[in-house]
């Protein structure tokens, strides 16, 4: 069975459904900071909008500190995406926050995860490789940057990147997706879907995470072309 339909087995009576579909579903609360008022797309305390909390999602990393690397393709194939992610402190005017460890992960350009399969939510088995998926820890800027490939898609969600950042001791601060501008003269048009295409393509405004992002606080900015390789540049404030 493909992804597309797991919510829907779920909802028909399967003993985990609670889990996972609590697992797969948005997250609307949002640890506030001090002196904060919460919106349909984050936190703001100040100047600085926190980044909205999501969902890890059904296919987190299980050993995060086994991968700390920049390059995080392990070999697939796909355009290339160099991403760099700032993380800066909303305690502190959004001030660049060095020293603590991001996460990402995301799907191959078929809009399937490493660490994963062999089921009805994932029929191609990768439980034996961990492609997609690394961790750094910021620089003087607050900034990590991966080389990866553009990611995939799957029925059911928009292109999305997992990030999870974490304090150095472990502490988690935040858990977050990146979404991708959508439309004519986008990376993500330009890329179409890989061999999928898009049709069927769930965008943005329907996804069930970043549909109500009207600020577009999860957006990246995504540049470049097929050829050359993409360049994403996304700025998360967390409270730390």
């Amino acid at each position: 069975m493909e992804r597309k339909y797991f919510l829907k087995s779920l909802l028909a009576g399967v003993a985990s459904a609670p889990a996972l579909l609590a697992a797969c579903s948005k997250e609307d609360t949002v640890t506030p900071t001090t002196s904060t008022t919460t919106t349909g797309t984050g936190t703001t305390s100040g100047s600085c909008t926190v980044a909205p909390t999501e969902t890890e999602g059904p296919f987190p990393t299980h050993s995060p500190s086994s991968y700390v690397r920049a390059d995080i393709t392990d070999g697939k194939a796909g355009y290339k995406l160099t991403a760099t992610l700032t993380v800066t402190n909303s305690n502190n005017g959004c001030a660049a926050l060095a020293g603590v460890l991001v996460d990402i992960w995301h799907c191959d350009t078929e809009g399937n995860y490493s660490e994963y399969g062999g089921s009805g939510m994932q029929s191609v088995n990768y439980t034996a490789v961990h492609f997609l998926r690394g961790r750094q820890t910021t620089d003087a800027k607050g900034q990590v940057v991966f080389t990866s490939i553009f990611p995939g898609w799957y029925t059911g969600r928009a292109t999305h990147i997992h990030v999870h950042v974490y304090t150095a001791s472990g502490t988690s601060l935040k858990i977050t997706q990146i979404a991708f501008p959508e439309g004519t003269g986008t990376a993500l048009a330009a890329v179409n879907g890989y061999a999928k295409g898009l049709t069927g393509y769930t965008t943005n405004k329907n996804d069930n995470v970043f549909s109500d992002d009207t600020a577009g606080v999860e957006l990246a900015t995504v540049t470049g072309s097929t050829s050359a390789g993409f360049q994403l540049a996304f700025t998360l404030a967390v409270p730390a």
